[in-house]
């Protein structure tokens, strides 16, 4: 199995038992093996279930699926490539089911398999918590503690489980431990009496649940405790724009929160701890990650066993970790780390005019926010201790841009330990050990700063923001040229000689109250984007300020207005247009339709705008 806990290989063994069954096809296959609640009966065995319901957060492990390049823990196809944070990369003819959804030009669920694969992982995910909660029911020796603990547990990933499908789909069917092989009740609807069904009650049902039932602290760093599911119980109520709730969730975790293991939650030194494989599965700002390993006997044919396979593709091309030249980071997110001469933020959008950032004539002389060179890997700049990039880390650069993403990668000093040396079916050094972060203290930290600014104070907003932008700030964690990088540390030495003309401020006091609650939120949301770039966040943060507002809509077709002429914008000069009412959300896999509605009565219905 795959990427969880320390108590993974005595589960294991009971789990060797059973063949746990993907739903796949919208929980429409039979299951396959002995997966029967009367085959398991003691505690190991739930544990055993409960691990694979753990396994599906990392977008793999679905027994004869071979997914990865749509259904990753990261988003990055859907959060980044179909917002302006990032192109598809590599050339027009590779992964082309991306072109449709970045260009917001499917017209039909049947023009990409994508989403079909994410589709199908999370419902695995979630017939997987089922199958926990159901065979507890039946199973002896199991203390009432334990129940409570598990139940928890499951209930949480199953919480989770269905918010990633309402933020991808809007219209996701919700399906609890009653749709099951034994009752033959597999139909789960998402539409009855003519209209859609609300499904976020149940998603908050089971996320409080957690929050009542979990412990602080767990033995085990993979699994989820008390605080993370109040950050995810808070994420829900942020994506339903409830900041009363929201903001009670958020306060308590920044005044008491503590990660599994017991650690205070706080912001890491420095920033690229929280994507270095060597100091983020520790790190006090890791809320919940989807835990990877390499070299652990785990690799299979087909994937990378417990390494992140999500983003094997998401390295530059023939340079550095591997290979392929997807995910590159666009020119718009680029230009947003600009800085103005007291080193805040362009944010009356002037950030996107000429000149542009390492532009290879004219180029930007101003200053720049820091966390550019830990997000993105731009000619000039050192690659960690992998060399200098320069243009031929760029597959192609009509279609590409000049700029490599960063935070899923390792550091050549780092290759064999954290990343996989036993054979798979692509290629080895592109499965890391590499966590996912799920959510982070910064993620908490600028929530609860929006919903300050909602209904609380603009003066504290500010301070959240600052807290952030404080550790931006720190000198030791720049990237430096002429540096040997020190992977241990996350940090470059000597420190002489930084990469850029860094300059990254706090907004002075009162800075918030001074512009008001509207420009304080623009504030908040590209202090958001900064922080969290290329982090699978962008697109669903788009639709979540949009909240039928139309500002979704306005951002990305200016981006297309501005990018379709720069290098970098898939297919140059494409006619992309995003529509309002429709794009926020992504069509429903038709596979998925035709499977549900096989009958002739409608209990899956597709998403306004598509056919």
């Amino acid at each position: 199995m795959k990427k969880l806990f320390k108590w993974i290989l005595p589960a294991t063994t009971v789990l060797a038992s059973f063949i746990i069954y993907a739903c796949n096809k919208q929980l429409n296959l039979q299951p396959q093996g002995s997966l029967l609640a009367s085959n398991v009966t003691n505690n190991s065995g739930v544990q055993g279930l409960l691990i694979g319901a753990y396994v599906l957060l990392s977008g793999e492990n679905v027994p004869g699926q071979n997914l990865g390049n749509g259904s990753g823990a990261s988003n990055y196809v859907y959060g980044n490539e179909c917002a302006d944070d990032a192109y598809k990369g590599s050339t027009p003819s590779d992964q082309p089911d991306a072109i449709p959804l970045m260009t917001w030009s499917l017209a039909q669920a049947t023009q990409t398999n994508y989403l079909d694969e994410k589709w199908v992982v999370l419902f695995t995910g979630i017939q997987r918590s089922n199958d926990v909660i159901r065979t507890m029911r039946l199973s002896k020796g199991l203390a009432p503690a334990d129940t409570v603990e598990y139940t928890a547990e499951a209930r949480f990933l199953r919480g989770f489980y269905h918010l990633e499908g309402k933020k991808l789909w809007n219209n996701f069917p919700y399906a609890d431990e009653n749709i099951s092989y034994v009752n033959n009740n597999l139909n789960v609807p998402n539409y009855t009496g003519g209209q859609y069904i609300d499904i976020w009650p149940k998603i908050v049902a089971d996320l409080k649940y957690a929050v009542d039932n979990l412990p602080n602290t767990q033995p085990n760093i993979g699994r989820v405790n008390k605080w993370a599911a109040m950050a995810f119980l808070a994420k829900a109520y942020m994506f339903q724009h409830d900041y009363t709730d929201a903001k009670a969730l958020l306060d308590q975790i920044i005044a008491s929160g503590t990660t599994s293991s017991g650690t205070k939650y706080a912001l890491s030194l420095n920033y690229q701890d929280n994507f270095n494989p060597a100091t983020q599965k520790t790190a006090a700002e890791a809320v919940f990650q989807c835990q990877t390993s390499v070299n652990d006997g785990s690799a299979i044919a087909t994937n990378g066993g417990n390494g992140n396979t999500g983003d094997e593709l998401n390295y530059p091309y023939n340079h550095g970790p591997g290979c392929c030249g997807f995910d590159n980071p666009s020119w718009n997110l680029v230009q947003a780390y600009k800085t103005d001469a007291n080193g805040l933020p362009l944010l009356d959008g002037s950030f996107n005019n000429a000149p542009l950032v390492s532009a290879s004539t004219n180029p930007w002389t101003g200053t720049v926010d820091p966390r550019l060179d830990w997000a993105v890997g731009r000619p000039g700049e050192p690659y960690f201790d992998w060399g200098t990039i320069d243009t031929t880390w760029i597959r192609d650069q009509t279609n590409d841009g000049f700029f490599v993403p960063k935070k899923n990668a390792y550091a050549l000093s780092q290759q064999g330990k954290y990343s996989s040396t036993e054979t798979v079916f692509w290629g080895a050094a592109e499965v890391a050990a590499n966590n996912v972060n799920l959510c982070r203290y910064a993620d908490v930290l600028l929530w609860d700063a929006e919903c300050e600014a909602q209904i609380g104070s603009l003066d504290q907003a500010e301070t959240y923001v600052n807290m952030v932008r404080t550790r931006a700030a720190n000198p030791a964690g720049f990237v430096y040229l002429n540096a040997t990088y020190d992977a241990t540390t996350s940090t470059y030495s000597p420190q002489t000689t930084p990469g850029d003309n860094y300059k990254v401020s706090n907004y002075p006091p009162g800075a918030f109250s001074s512009m008001g609650q509207t420009a304080a939120l623009n504030a908040i949301y590209f202090e958001r984007r900064l922080e969290l770039a290329i982090e699978g966040h962008r697109f669903f943060d788009l639709a979540r300020y949009d909240n039928g507002t139309g500002t979704m809509t306005t951002t990305l077709n200016a981006y297309v207005a501005t990018e379709k002429n720069r290098h970098g914008f898939y297919l140059i000069n494409n006619t992309a247009v995003f529509t309002k009412g429709v794009n926020e959300y992504f069509a429903i896999p038709q596979n998925e339709i035709d499977a549900e509605n096989s009958t002739g009565k409608i209990y899956l219905k597709q998403n306004p705008g598509y056919q």
